[in-house]
């Protein structure tokens, strides 16, 4: 506090800060709002969900009545619109949705299983789709150290975010994943907005969200910036007819898929290493398939050399 009411008294073009803070300078004298001109409000929404409505109530009412008032939320429920009747003038609605369906970016896609296996299943989707970047919702803190945990037993690189970290916890785990030392999050909904991590191209739902608007915001951590990403929701089996109503209230299609087999995750990686041949000596199952696979491209590779020959002459080949 001493800190930031010397920082005050200095004079700053822009103060950032949460409800409450803010408020304690305000009552303080250490923030004097009669020369404010804009004021921010963040993630409205949630600061509403969070009960901070009578500390933005009192921060409005400090600031001056000719200032300016925006409001930043992905969702606008009821009580936002109810605060932004009461506190701004002639208000403008700005939609930042590109097109008409809702994350247009994000592939969603949705699988139920046995409660037993939901562990089984997260590890074979971080498999299957392989990303660079993951993000994978829990819905409590210690869901998130058992899964973080099983994760790294099992060979990925993880780092784990939730609400009992510090910040210098929390931002040493996303410069992880933003350097790649790191692929795979394990998070609370801690995670679920303020975050952007670039090469983030799959969130996984490992516990469901509360409800639809938990949904978008998860789910919109991927798919940024016109990138392409995927959004997987893993159900028990007697919970997905409550799966089926979250993505109609949330106006979102999804595509019901099986829990990848290993053999489908194989294939996957040969595809993959077919894309991008890894560099360095192969190993045994490595050795097998180039093995299966060199005589298919020796066909290949003659068959284009017949062609080459025959279009010198005009004809074709009755293979092709």
């Amino acid at each position: 506090m001493r800190q930031e009411r010397r920082a005050l008294a200095n004079g700053a073009h822009i103060v950032v800060g949460t409800p409450g803070r803010l408020r304690d300078h305000i009552t303080r004298g250490s923030l004097d709002m009669s020369s404010v001109r804009a004021l921010v409000l963040d993630e409205a929404d949630e600061m509403l969900d969070l009960g901070f409505r009578e500390d933005l109530e009192f921060i409005l009412k400090a600031a001056p009545p000719e200032r300016r008032t925006l409001l930043f939320s992905a969702t606008v429920p009821k009580p936002i619109e109810t605060l932004a009747k009461r506190f701004q003038k002639n208000a403008v609605r700005i939609s930042a949705n590109m097109g008409t369906r809702q994350h247009a970016d994000i592939d969603y896609r949705a699988i139920s299983v046995a409660s037993a296996e939901r562990e089984n299943a997260v590890i074979n989707v971080l498999r299957y789709f392989e990303a660079s970047g993951a993000l994978v919702f829990c819905a409590t803190r210690e869901g998130v150290k058992h899964l973080a945990s099983r994760l790294g037993n099992r060979g990925f690189g993880v780092v784990a975010l939730s609400g009992e970290l510090s910040q210098h916890e929390r931002t040493r785990a996303l410069q992880a994943m933003r350097d790649g030392r790191a692929q795979v999050c394990v998070a609370t909904d801690v995670a679920s907005r303020g975050i952007d991590l670039p090469n983030l191209d799959l969130v996984v739902h490992a516990d469901l969200p509360r409800d639809s608007e938990a949904l978008l915001h998860r789910s919109g951590r991927t798919g940024r910036a016109g990138r392409a990403g995927v959004s997987v929701i893993i159900t028990p089996h007697s919970k997905r007819r409550s799966i089926e109503k979250l993505l109609t209230l949330a106006r979102i299609k999804a595509a019901w898929m099986p829990v990848p087999s290993a053999e489908t995750i194989l294939q996957r990686d040969r595809e993959r290493l077919l894309k991008d041949p890894a560099q360095g000596p192969l190993n045994e199952e490595e050795l097998g398939f180039a093995k299966e696979l060199l005589p298919r491209k020796a066909r290949s590779k003659s068959r284009r050399r017949s062609f080459a020959k025959t279009r010198h002459t005009g004809l074709r080949p009755k293979s092709l």
